[in-house]
């Protein structure tokens, strides 16, 4: 990510006014320096579909995209995505026309979601990985995969929901 375009110093005493574009509206708050977008988003915007899981970039439940790259929310700081459209999960539906996707959609007849902690960032990052790459073998898919953590799925019946968007077949039924 660039650097921040402010030209005067951030002070850790003083919450720093952050404009963002959130899902396509305009939005601002305010945010101590090192404040995680994580918490901005869910505490001072109040989009709380974005999860914290392990804060340490691990586990991809915090996954956002941000000028529509996918990024690890808890390893980015606010004030960074001053200036920037952030989308979150809670916007791709309103992208959609208020619709589910066709991946939220086949994730629902797959049953690739259980407790749904980690479904957020794995869409956000299904969403973006689509986006650059939309026939992805079998192989590359669990490989992207494998940049988050699901306790609950085994990741087969995700594979099948996202092989059934692409238009493939699923070759495996082994985890990921």
């Amino acid at each position: 990510m660039p650097p921040l375009k402010s030209t005067s110093p951030l002070s850790a005493e003083t919450r720093h006014a952050v404009s963002i574009v959130l899902n396509g509206t305009p939005r601002t708050g305010h945010a101590h320096p090192r404040l995680l977008l994580t918490d901005f988003l869910r505490h001072e915007l109040g989009a709380h579909g974005t999860r914290v899981g392990c804060e340490h970039g691990v586990c991809g439940a915090c996954t956002v995209r941000i000028d529509g790259l996918a990024v690890r929310a808890c390893l980015t700081l606010a004030v960074q995505a001053d200036g920037r459209r952030i989308d979150t999960v809670e916007g791709l539906a309103a992208a959609n026309e208020g619709r589910m996707t066709a991946l939220q959609e086949a994730f629902r007849r797959h049953h690739a979601l259980q407790c749904g902690f980690c479904t957020a960032g794995i869409l956000m990052s299904l969403t973006d990985y689509l986006d650059r790459n939309p026939k992805p073998t079998e192989e590359e898919l669990r490989d992207m995969l494998s940049g988050h953590l699901c306790r609950c799925t085994g990741y087969a019946g995700i594979v099948r929901a996202v092989m059934e968007v692409t238009g493939q077949t699923v070759k495996e039924v082994t985890h990921v």
